[in-house]
């Protein structure tokens, strides 16, 4: 599998995807013209990295805004990392998010009270 690379713009997160490391990272702020559009191939690339591949995963998150349509497709990559999970695959998830920034904060405390998988919070 290839490198999954975009650069952010003023309203999709910059995403940086290595399927050598297993490190995912997503940051910026979430509110594209076409949520699904954008989230799509990142979706797609997860789903097809998790069948492929034993490689421990870390997904880094650090978004500062999600919009509704952000918030339902990064459930669904949460669904693929959680079965993925559940399966026995090593994965994790870290979410990082700016002191003041206290919508992130609760944005991230409530995606970790609906998963099993380990779910890290960090103040930066």
């Amino acid at each position: 599998m290839e490198l999954l690379s975009r650069v952010a713009s003023t309203s999709s997160p910059a995403v940086n995807f290595d399927a050598k490391t297993g490190q995912l990272t997503m940051s910026g702020e979430s509110y594209p013209e076409n949520t699904f559009e954008f989230y799509a191939p990142v979706i797609g690339w997860l789903k097809e990295f998790v069948a492929g591949t034993d490689i421990p995963v870390v997904l880094t998150l650090e978004l500062a805004y999600l919009n509704t349509g952000s918030v339902k497709c990064l459930m669904d990559i949460f669904d693929v990392l959680e079965d993925a999970w559940q399966e026995g695959r090593q994965v994790s998830v870290i979410w990082r998010y700016h002191q003041k920034n206290t919508r992130a904060l609760e944005t991230a405390e409530e995606f970790s009270e609906d998963l099993t998988l380990p779910f890290q919070i960090e103040a930066i």
